[in-house]
């Protein structure tokens, strides 16, 4: 009788037993938190922020008769901002991940490791996937950690996070994948992992860590009605996606993403209907970029993309994670819906890096180049489209005051953010026209008329001795 029972219980083991085979709750996850803690650093970063402070405690009413009078006593001010973020070690020589949104436009980035802090420099940065790699600048060796397999995190399984939530370093926060592969609308390579580990300002950048001590996502945003801090979601960038941008960046200080050189749109029901396409799937090419690769391989407005490289686009949103992660050059099969027929098509993909349209954006958003003028002891940069349309310009050329120094004749006259317009009553259309104006002042010309705009928009002139 006993022999029956152990052989019965032996049979429902072996029968059901991958049905109940689960996961036990961790008694505690002190020892993987002890072993981790020192690759996860703390980053603060500095930046310089201009505003204009009013010198008197009162403002007038909008429409005052004075309001514009007491203007003129307005001030452009600086002042050094901070933000805090978190990062982890993957190189004993103290290379470190974080986002980019941590220390974009930052004049100094701190990484503090354990209680010892340096500074460090930015290797790469890519804004689409938000990611930056920073290298600490010592010769001291750190501990780092090694990425895990994104993709076999499932829906259920335990996560932990380690960062810097509002400046309170060393916290560890555990939590489960809540769902995968989230689109919030980010960037246009969103594929997150979600999870229910708290995740609060402070933490971005910081490692989500499997069971093994493997890093399986980046954590990168939250949803914080009202911003009230975590509410149990969260997201993390997936590490396969971005290990490979990071040897990227780390290998050539940018990224090399494949470039396919359509705009597309999402295809609807009603669109799939009117076509003949079983169900609403793929992305629709709305238009195809003169002299692309999707130009020079045939493809035109109006196909749907059903297939790329043997990948199934199942929605829009999918191809151009697909195509960024294809290697450049690759020779790719692709399939198309066009006349109520399936045709494949096979082209050389490009890089987007050196698509006319990416240089076109990275050309719009670069930082203007600073110049200074010696004589003058001011640097200036040329004045662009965006001054133009945030200040509400009529003019289009010209220069904007970046820095004065204490020994420049300009100091108690001009303030940084003014625009110089003319010099000598020759218009300035650059940096280049006002630093030969000046180079060239002939012997004994110790007066110079400019004729600037403030930063409350009036154009005056001016008269400056130069010493």
């Amino acid at each position: 009788m006993q022999l029956q029972k152990k052989i019965f219980f032996i049979l429902i083991v072996f029968i059901f037993g991958p049905y109940y085979s689960v996961k036990a709750v961790p008694d505690s996850f002190a020892d993987l938190a002890e072993k981790l803690m020192p690759s996860v650093v703390n980053i603060s970063t500095t930046q310089t922020v201009r505003t204009t402070s009013n010198q008197f405690p009162f403002q007038f009413p909008p429409g005052s008769p004075f309001e514009e009078m007491f203007k003129d006593f307005q001030t452009p001010t600086e002042r050094k901002a901070s933000s805090l973020g978190s990062g982890f070690v993957i190189r004993e020589n103290g290379t470190v991940i974080t986002n980019n949104h941590v220390i974009a436009g930052a004049d100094d980035i701190l990484v503090k490791v354990n209680s010892k802090e340096y500074k460090a420099k930015v290797i790469g940065a890519d804004p689409y996937m938000d990611i930056a790699v920073l290298k600490v600048q010592t010769n001291d060796s750190f501990a780092p950690v090694k990425f895990g397999d994104s993709d076999k995190a499932r829906v259920g399984d335990w996560v932990v996070a380690i960062g810097n939530p509002f400046g309170l370093g060393g916290t560890v926060t555990s939590g489960i994948v809540s769902a995968r592969n989230r689109d919030i609308g980010m960037t246009r390579y969103d594929d997150f992992i979600q999870t229910d580990a708290s995740i609060n300002q402070g933490n971005s950048g910081g490692p989500l860590f499997n069971l093994k001590g493997e890093v399986v996502g980046i954590n990168t945003a939250i949803i914080a009605p009202g911003q009230s801090g975590s509410i149990g979601i969260g997201f993390a960038i997936p590490a396969n996606a971005a290990s490979k941008v990071i040897d990227q960046l780390i290998n050539f200080g940018e990224t090399r993403r494949g470039w396919l050189g359509v705009r597309i749109q999402e295809v609807t029901k009603e669109i799939a209907e009117a076509v003949e396409l079983k169900k609403a799937e793929g992305a629709l090419v709305a238009s195809v970029g003169e002299k692309s690769p999707a130009d020079k391989a045939g493809i035109k407005a109006g196909d749907i993309i059903l297939e790329f490289d043997e990948k199934t686009i199942d929605t829009m949103r999918t191809l151009p994670k697909v195509v960024a992660n294809t290697k450049v050059g690759k020779i790719v099969k692709i399939k198309i819906w066009r006349n109520k027929q399936l045709i494949s098509k096979n082209l050389k993909l490009g890089r987007l890096e050196s698509s006319e349209e990416f240089k076109e954006k990275k050309t719009k958003t670069k930082k203007p180049e600073e110049v200074e003028i010696q004589k003058l002891k001011i640097n200036v940069r040329d004045l662009s489209n965006e001054d133009i349309l945030s200040r509400k310009l009529k003019i289009k050329k010209g220069v904007v005051i970046t820095e004065i120094s204490n020994k420049s004749p300009l100091k108690s006259l001009l303030s940084v953010g003014d625009i110089i317009i003319e010099a000598k009553r020759k218009p300035i259309n650059n940096s280049s026209d006002l630093r030969n104006i000046v180079d060239n002042l002939k012997k004994g010309e110790n007066n110079l008329l400019l004729s600037i705009i403030d930063n409350n928009n009036r154009r005056r002139y001016l008269g400056v001795k130069i010493n």
